[in-house]
């Protein structure tokens, strides 16, 4: 790809990031198989829709390498905050959310990247493409505050084949760890491949919570591994905003009262 072609591709994802995590109902998993073996194919036409990847996750919606029947995350990207909200309404993507037992939704933008994903890379969200309007007030009236400013990441790589057996003597401590850390609010394992396409989402009560993980024994081990053994042949690494979240995930409420205050310093932490 030429240096002018990977201009092009930057600027054009340069958008807002919508992620949906699933856990479908047992009557619903062959339904959910089949749009994940379907993959982008179902979404096309979709107004604003620059990127799509429909992933599986191991058991539980967890790390490990046994996977799931019923877990599935979905990544787009989508030109701007309108766009992305109606997106979020829209049949195609409420097919899956009318399906699942549980699921979490959420509206992002970019704010530090670094890497690509199959070869394209995504940009810093432009503030003229965020809505100005407030977050819609919570409907749900037994969903809890969201306390402080909640940040995502969103890492992702591809493994070197030959390292794939060195790589998860690594990633399962630091991806055990993850769930516990202190301020993180939920994390889901996921994968486009089993073994050697991985990626991981988390999000935190805030910037600061994040970083005091990153910096920790195991996932620390684990980077510093993965430098100096080259584990991967592509990797990405996104640090974003929580603009809108909704749904319920593991029991816990998330609603659509997210904080207007500007975001908290960005704090470089070693992540892949």
């Amino acid at each position: 790809m030429s240096t002018t072609a990977q201009a092009q591709t930057a600027a054009a994802l340069s958008g807002v990031v919508v992620v949906l995590l699933l856990d479908f109902a047992a009557q619903h998993r062959a339904w959910g198989w089949l749009r994940l073996a379907q993959g982008s194919a179902g979404f096309k036409g979709v107004p604003g829709l620059r990127f799509t990847k429909i992933m599986g996750s191991g058991h539980g919606g967890g790390f490990g390498l046994r996977p799931s029947a019923t877990h599935q995350g979905l990544v787009f990207v989508l030109d701007d905050q309108t766009s992305a909200q109606a997106f979020c309404s829209s049949t195609e993507l409420q097919a899956f959310v009318g399906r699942a037992r549980e699921h979490w939704l959420g509206q992002l933008a970019v704010t530090s990247i670094r890497g690509q994903w199959d070869q394209q890379s995504w940009g810093v969200t432009p503030e003229e493409r965020l809505s100005s309007a407030p977050a819609v007030p919570q409907s749900d009236a037994n969903a809890s505050a969201v306390p402080g400013l909640p940040v995502a990441v969103l890492t992702r790589g591809s493994i070197r084949p030959a390292k794939a057996m060195s790589f998860w003597r690594y990633a399962p401590p630091a991806q055990a760890d993850l769930g516990q850390a202190a301020g993180c609010q939920l994390a889901m394992g996921l994968g486009e491949a089993p073994l050697v396409r991985q990626c991981t989402f988390s999000v935190w009560d805030d910037t600061a919570s994040m970083v005091a993980y990153a910096h920790q024994g195991a996932h620390r081990q684990a980077i510093a591994a993965a430098n100096r053994h080259d584990f991967f042949s592509e990797s990405m690494f996104a640090r974003m905003r929580v603009l809108r979240m909704s749904g319920v995930w593991c029991g816990r409420h998330y609603g659509d009262a997210i904080p207007t205050a500007p975001a908290a310093p960005v704090m470089e932490a070693a992540y892949v």
